[in-house]
């Protein structure tokens, strides 16, 4: 697989793409924790983490890992996030894809009603279209994680599962992972998160000016 394809399909399962209607209550404890997550996150009204993405496929060890950085204004629903290959800037009406190395930029709307998963609900996409289930903890860097495994009511979804690894301390997301229906897996983990940072306004808004000879795709 091409590293730029890699990195688009890696993306978008960040950016979400899954409208999935309806919702279902299976297990109350771990939806009293995805609560708590929730309502940490929604505290904050901007957000900066950064977070490392892998790719593994089958039962093959890491063969892609890269990292980046998310910005949120979330009340606004503006996000930004800088990886090497790519940048994605929405002002909460657009949003632009960066493809650095295919020298190209996709335009397209955001759309307020969908029920997708995107930067600005990433924390509390659960309650629409999913099923959780608390699973046994598991360690990692020396912290005790709570587990929630989610998987989407809607069965032609390419995802099947979406597994989630909390700190129970301060109710901050770990990592996300990511299971296609490819047998691939997706794994987000983030190194750090800091609350209500001071972010420019213009970071959310598309500069032309900083990436020259870009061919501009608008798929509106």
């Amino acid at each position: 697989m091409k590293k730029s394809t890699f990195n688009v399909i890696a993306l978008a399962i960040l950016l979400g793409g899954i409208a999935l209607p309806g919702y279902t209550q299976t297990d109350a404890g771990a939806k009293a924790l995805l609560d708590k997550v929730s309502q940490t996150y929604g505290t904050y009204k901007t957000i900066q983490a950064d977070f490392s993405l892998e790719m593994k496929q089958g039962s093959q060890q890491t063969n892609h890992k890269e990292s980046g950085t998310v910005y949120m204004n979330t009340p606004e629903g503006k996000y930004r996030i800088s990886m090497g290959n790519q940048d994605i800037i929405s002002d909460g009406k657009t949003q632009w894809m960066v493809l650095k190395d295919m020298d190209e930029v996709q335009v397209t709307d955001v759309d307020p009603s969908s029920d997708a998963i995107s930067p600005t609900n990433i924390f509390s996409f659960y309650k629409t279209g999913y099923k959780y289930m608390s699973s046994a903890d598991e360690t990692a860097g020396g912290k005790q994680l709570a587990v929630v495994e989610v998987t989407p009511e809607d069965t032609s979804s390419p995802y099947f599962k979406i597994k989630l690894r909390i700190d129970e301390k301060t109710h901050l997301i770990h990592d996300v992972t990511v299971f296609d229906k490819g047998g691939n897996r997706f794994v987000y983990t983030f190194k750090s998160t800091k609350a209500n940072p001071q972010l420019a306004p213009n970071m959310f808004v598309f500069k032309q000016a900083d990436y020259p000879e870009m061919e501009i795709v608008d798929l509106r």
